[in-house]
C-alpha cells in the first residue's frame, strides 16, 4: 500500500513501544464534525498490513457512523496488532493510553473487539481521552448494552418496511455470534416475540445460551444459519459477513446486524438489492454504543443515552424510505446522507469566531 494511499483519511498514526510489545496504528478519518470517536481493537492480525488495512475501513465507517447518529464527533479507530490473551498487560494498555494522549483530543478511544470496559480504566489512567470506562471509574459501563438496543430498533424499523408491523413477533430471526452484542439482541427478540436460531465459535457462548435461553435453537455453523428458514438474518460477528458466496445462498428477507463493516464489498449491495434482501447499513443501526461513550465525555446519564439510542428506529425508517425515493440501495442512502452532513456542518468550521 503506497503510504498516502490512506482513503481520504486525515491522519493515520503508527504506535510502537519495544518493551511493553505494544504496536498499534491509530486512524482518524475526519474530524470535520468533531473529535474523532472509535474503539480500539485488539487482534492477531497476520500481516502488519492487514492490520492497516482495517484500521482505514474501520475509521472510515465511524465517521460515516457518529455523523447518521447526529453527534458531533468525527471518525476514527484504533488496532493494537497482537494477541490479546498473551500480549494484552497493564503496561502495554497504559504505554497505548500515552500514545492517545499524545493526540491531545484529536481521538477518543473505546472499547471494541479484545477489548473491555477494565482495559479503558487501565488506559485512561494515561489519558483523558478514554471512553467505555467501568462505573466505578466514572464511566458508562459496556457499550454493548446500547448497541444491542439500538440494533433492535433498526430492525424494529426493517419489519415495518418489509411485513407492514414494527414488530419481530412470529419470525424468525438468525444470530450469528452470541457474543458483546449478539447476546443482548437475542433477549430483545425473544421478549419481541420472535424465534432465535443461532451460532458462535465460542463453546462458551453456546454454553450461556443453553443455559440462559434454552430456547433459541443452536446450530453448528453460520453456514447453516444463513441457509436456515429465517426471516431475519443478524450478523453480530467480525465483518465481511455479507459476500459473494453467503449472500446467493441467504435465505432471509432483512438483513440487520450489529457487526461492523458487513459488506466484503460495494458491489454487495447491489446483489442484495437483486435477490429482493432489505439490508439496513450496519453502522446505522449499531450506533447506539458509540452513543453511549459518547455520552460518557460530558458526564453519563443511561436514560439520555437510550431515548438517543432508540432514536436509531425512526432515523433508520427514514433512510429506508429516502432509498425508495431515490431508488438506491439503503447503504448508498446512508453515505450521502451522512456526507451531506460532514460536509454541512463541517463548512461551518470556516466561520470565524475570533
Amino acid at each position: 500500500m503506497d503510504v498516502f494511499d490512506t482513503d481520504g483519511h486525515e491522519q493515520v498514526v503508527f504506535c510502537q513501544d519495544r518493551d511493553t510489545g505494544l504496536k498499534a496504528i491509530i486512524g482518524i478519518y475526519s474530524t470535520a464534525l468533531g473529535p474523532a470517536l472509535g474503539g480500539t481493537r485488539f487482534y492477531p492480525y497476520e500481516t502488519e498490513e492487514a492490520a492497516l488495512a482495517d484500521v482505514l475501513k474501520l475509521s472510515r465507517g465511524m465517521a460515516y457512523k457518529n455523523a447518521m447518529a447526529g453527534l458531533d464527533l468525527g471518525g476514527g479507530k484504533a488496532v493494537i496488532w497482537g494477541d490479546p490473551a498473551r500480549l494484552k498487560s497493564e503496561a502495554l494498555l497504559r504505554a497505548y493510553g500515552r500514545f492517545v494522549d499524545s493526540l491531545r483530543g484529536r481521538y477518543y478511544t473505546a472499547c471494541d473487539v479484545g477489548t473491555y470496559v477494565q482495559d479503558m480504566d487501565v488506559v485512561a489512567r494515561e489519558t483523558r481521552y478514554a471512553t467505555g470506562r467501568s462505573v466505578e471509574h466514572g464511566g458508562a459501563g459496556d457499550s454493548s448494552v446500547l448497541t444491542a438496543w439500538g440494533v433492535f430498533q433498526g430492525m424494529r424499523a426493517a419489519a415495518e418496511h418489509t411485513w407492514g408491523t414494527p414488530s419481530l413477533a412470529g419470525r424468525t430471526v438468525g444470530v450469528a455470534g452470541l457474543g458483546k452484542v449478539g447476546k443482548y439482541l437475542a433477549g430483545h427478540l425473544l421478549d419481541d416475540g420472535a424465534s432465535v436460531v443461532a451460532t458462535d465459535v465460542n463453546e462458551s457462548a453456546l454454553a450461556w445460551a443453553r443455559t440462559t435461553h434454552p430456547q433459541i435453537t443452536l446450530v453448528a455453523d453460520t453456514d447453516t444459519l444463513i441457509a436456515s428458514d429465517i426471516d431475519v438474518y443478524a450478523p453480530c460477528a467480525l465483518g465481511g459477513a455479507l459476500n459473494d458466496d453467503t449472500v446467493p445462498v441467504l435465505r432471509a428477507k432483512v438483513v440487520t446486524g450489529g457487526a461492523n463493516n458487513q459488506l466484503a464489498h460495494a458491489g454487495i449491495s447491489k446483489l442484495l438489492e437483486d435477490r429482493g434482501i432489505l439490508y439496513t447499513p450496519d453502522y446505522v443501526v449499531n450506533a447506539g454504543g458509540v452513543i453511549q461513550v459518547a455520552d460518557e465525555i460530558h458526564g453519563f446519564n443511561f436514560d439520555r443515552a437510550k431515548l438517543r439510542a432508540t432514536g436509531i428506529f425512526e432515523t433508520t425508517r427514514r433512510l429506508l424510505q429516502l432509498a425508495v425515493d431515490e431508488g438506491v440501495p439503503p447503504a448508498v442512502a446512508a453515505d450521502r446522507l451522512a456526507e451531506r452532513r460532514m460536509a454541512e456542518v463541517g463548512r461551518l468550521r470556516s466561520i470565524y469566531l475570533g
